[in-house]
């Protein structure tokens, strides 16, 4: 029968792909250097493969076959981790920690209502928060290194399965005495013909903007130097004079406009009735998650603090 690798092997594996240093592995490993590069040639050794390139460069150049074996690496923890993963949920569902990722444009404005509900509704649940844009975060999902998502549809959320929760509609802000503040509703269209500011690449908030004003994605506004990197940011630029832009009703909800004279209108369509673009608030979670139940078990926590209930 052919010996397999060990779980720290690989995880030590993993490591030197994920960090692309030896030493910054050997850290996040808590090991030695030693040990660690030690730990990989008993893998080459074991596999009778070669997974590095050995020669003069100084960071760790993977092999074609040890790119492939990274891969499978990851796969096989990740097969590990669920074992243990359905047994904890078929003991103690909604308890244990809990490692949810939520993007910059949510979390500040979501998270200080529903921290205190959910330590209420489920007191044994340890919640790890990490916030951060949605690629990245999509990407720890994949690695391992985070449970749960809170982000916005539509989004490249990969093969992860998601959970829509809510909308959260668009409004538009407005600098005060803005003419288009004259209006009870704004269309829609005509804030693509003002200065429209928005967050800097990377936050899928801009997208979701563009969309709403029927710019393609990826157009440039018309003063690209002025993209904010978070909605306060983006605000406090509204409120200076220098454009418009739009913000999701949870953000005012949460007190994004706390201390500005920055005004805000619902949108309408072309017809004149009232639109409600914007995004939707979702849960995502690796596919054939084991914790799949409870991570649907938590949704109507999350949904009710959303709206305020």
């Amino acid at each position: 029968m052919t010996p397999l690798p060990s779980p720290q092997q690989l995880r030590y594996l993993l490591a030197l792909a994920d960090h692309g240093h030896f030493g910054r592995a050997a850290v996040a490993c808590a090991v030695t250097q030693s040990t660690l590069s030690a730990g990989i040639i008993a893998l080459e050794r074991q596999l009778d493969a070669g997974l590095l390139e050995r020669g003069a460069a100084k960071r760790p150049v993977f092999t074609p076959l040890g790119l492939e074996v990274v891969a499978r690496a990851r796969e096989a923890l990740a097969a590990l981790g669920a074992v243990a993963e359905t047994a904890a949920a078929a003991r103690d569902p909604l308890a244990g920690p809990l490692r949810l990722g939520v993007i910059p444009t949510i979390g500040p404005f979501l998270l200080p209502r529903l921290m205190p509900a959910l330590r209420d509704g489920f007191p044994r649940l340890r919640l790890w928060l990490r916030e951060d844009h949605t690629e990245r975060l999509v990407a720890q999902l994949e690695a391992g290194r985070l449970d749960l998502l809170l982000l916005a549809l539509p989004c490249a959320c990969g093969e992860a399965e998601t959970l829509a929760l809510t909308d959260d509609p668009f409004l538009a802000a407005l600098p005060a005495g803005h003419r288009l503040a004259a209006r009870d509703r704004v269309p829609a269209g005509a804030l693509a013909a003002e200065r429209l500011l928005l967050l800097e690449d990377g936050h899928c908030l801009r997208e979701h903007a563009l969309e709403a004003c029927g710019l393609p994605h990826g157009a440039l506004p018309p003063e690209e130097g002025f993209a904010a990197t978070s909605l306060h940011t983006l605000v406090q630029m509204v409120a200076s004079g220098l454009g418009v832009t739009l913000v999701p009703r949870l953000a005012v909800e949460g007190g994004v406009l706390a201390g500005t004279r920055v005004e805000v209108r619902p949108l309408e369509n072309a017809d004149g009735v009232e639109a409600a673009p914007g995004r939707s608030l979702a849960l995502a979670w690796r596919p054939r998650s084991p914790r799949a139940a409870e991570f649907r078990g938590l949704a109507p926590a999350i949904a009710a603090a959303v709206r305020g209930g």
